[in-house]
């Protein structure tokens, strides 16, 4: 009898230790599906791997050790995607690495509450708003505002990218945790058969939708120079129009000066009867200044311009601009962003909004940041095109430069670091853009994150401050009458 007493205790001391190692199993499946979906853009489908094995994790006893699993999950994730933040900010980078694994680590722990309140059911039917609400509040609306590396960017250049990113960037988040959900609550035996249809779903190749009749053509050339001089800016549009003499639009990068366009360059727009879109410095009285997009017309004169709606955080990039407008060229409206502002929905909604029909995003990425960061921020582009449906001409200093046709598709490249590499586009401009899938309902997510939240601290103060009251109205002496 004693004999089977013990076998019993050493099968519950098993099955302890393999509960306990369970997330751990887990954290390594979110690991390695993440990296593989970051690896290669045909590889994106294994995103929705990564998203359920966090789901998988989030059953676990102890909120203190998820959140510690969590944040080591998503240190090991993130910091060697973003390892050139070393490079730019030494130390610094740590918090930073710390700071975006804290969301993930964040997600485990509200979605453990949502488990041990209401349940398996309960936290299936939570999951999608928390990760949703927690990618648009990090990507969006913190103070550090981070895009890169959101589920949805995993198939930035995929094949499935022309249709999903339809969805909108958190709309392909919400999406698959969904799916990840419904897989979570079926049946053991069935779960295998259940991620087999998601990632069957993912890899059909379904068909581009139907071209409407263009509203105009846009030829757009750039030549990507970083710090040069005012004779070799000059010389470079020289040798620019003579290899694309039927350019309608010469794009430069951003900082190209640091000041408002020079004389000698809006001379050589009047003499060669040349449009110019340039980034430059726009300074303000008190030495402030907005980093500014200046378009020059053939006649010489500045026609248009727009600054930066998002300076970079922890930089000197100037003040954000004040307000957004789409430039009304010969050739249809063009949305106007610098840089970082492709990174933003918030930004690139409100030019569709206003009727763009392309979008040129003239960039400065450093070639002291390295290849990496050029590589990830090459990934915004693309899949930006993709999700409203407008060409996209991307311009950097030092690459990766890209011009996107309205489905996505890479038209033309210039290369890292390639300094004076040429690119051309002729763009076939659509009537109108549109407006990914989830325009609303991201932030609609973001408030039930924060009502979820919200009540998970209702929850848990109540009962505290219940019991404190019954300690000060009871008597300090069991024995007193």
């Amino acid at each position: 009898m004693g004999g089977v007493n013990l076998l019993e205790r050493c099968g519950d001391v098993r099955q302890s230790s393999m509960s306990k190692l369970k997330p751990i199993r887990y954290a390594i499946g979110a690991v390695v599906c993440f990296h593989l979906a970051y690896a290669d853009p045909r590889l994106g489908f294994f995103i929705f791997g990564f998203l359920y094995c966090l789901l998988q994790m989030a059953p676990m006893e102890s909120m203190e050790r998820l959140f510690g699993l969590g944040l080591a999950t998503g240190l090991v994730i993130y910091s060697p995607h973003l390892f050139f933040f070393w490079n730019i900010f030494s130390v610094l980078a740590v918090v930073l690495w710390l700071i975006l694994s804290s969301f993930l680590a964040v997600f485990l722990v509200l979605a453990r509450a949502s488990w041990r309140r209401w349940g398996r059911v309960g936290l299936a039917v939570a999951a999608p708003f928390l990760w949703t609400g927690l990618e648009y509040f990090r990507g969006e609306l913190f103070k550090l505002k981070f895009t890169w590396l959101s589920a949805g960017f995993a198939f930035s250049g995929s094949p499935q990218m022309h249709w999903i990113a339809g969805l909108g960037l958190y709309g392909i988040g919400f999406v698959l945790m969904s799916a990840a959900s419904v897989v979570y609550l079926l049946p053991v035996k069935l779960r295998v058969g259940g991620i087999a249809v998601v990632v069957g779903l993912l890899l059909i190749p379904w068909p581009r939708g139907s071209e409407t009749k263009p509203a105009g053509l846009l030829r757009v050339a750039g030549v990507q120079l970083e710090g040069a001089s005012m004779g070799r800016i000059l010389s470079s549009l020289d040798a620019l129009i003579q290899r694309y003499p039927s350019a309608d639009l010469l794009v430069l990068s951003e900082y190209t000066f640091d000041s408002p366009v020079p004389p000698a360059v809006r001379d050589w727009c009047l003499d060669h009867h040349r449009y110019l879109l340039v980034g430059g410095k726009d300074p303000l009285a008190n030495g402030d200044y907005y980093d500014t997009a200046f378009v020059v017309g053939p006649d010489g004169q500045v026609i248009f311009k727009q600054a930066k709606s998002v300076p970079v955080q922890l930089f000197k990039d100037g003040l954000p601009a004040l307000d957004q407008k789409v430039w009304n060229s010969p050739w249809g409206k063009i949305g106007v962003g610098i840089c970082y502002d492709a990174s933003y929905r918030r930004v690139v909604d409100e030019l569709v909004n206003q009727g763009a029909q392309a979008l040129v995003f003239p960039t400065m990425d450093v070639i002291a940041w390295g290849g990496q960061e050029h590589r990830m921020n090459a990934m915004v582009a693309p899949f930006r095109a993709a999700e409203y449906g407008v060409p996209l001409f991307r311009l950097a200093s030092s690459g990766i430069s890209e011009a996107v046709n309205a489905d996505g598709s890479l038209q033309a490249s210039a290369n890292f670091p390639g300094d004076g590499e040429m690119m051309y586009a002729e763009f076939q401009l659509p009537v109108h853009g549109r407006l990914p899938l989830d325009y609303w309902f991201a932030p609609v997510c973001v408030a039930v994150a924060g009502a979820l939240v919200l009540w998970e601290v209702i929850c848990d103060i109540r009962p505290r401050f219940y019991r404190k009251k019954a300690v000060w109205i009871g008597p300090t002496n069991p024995l007193s009458p």
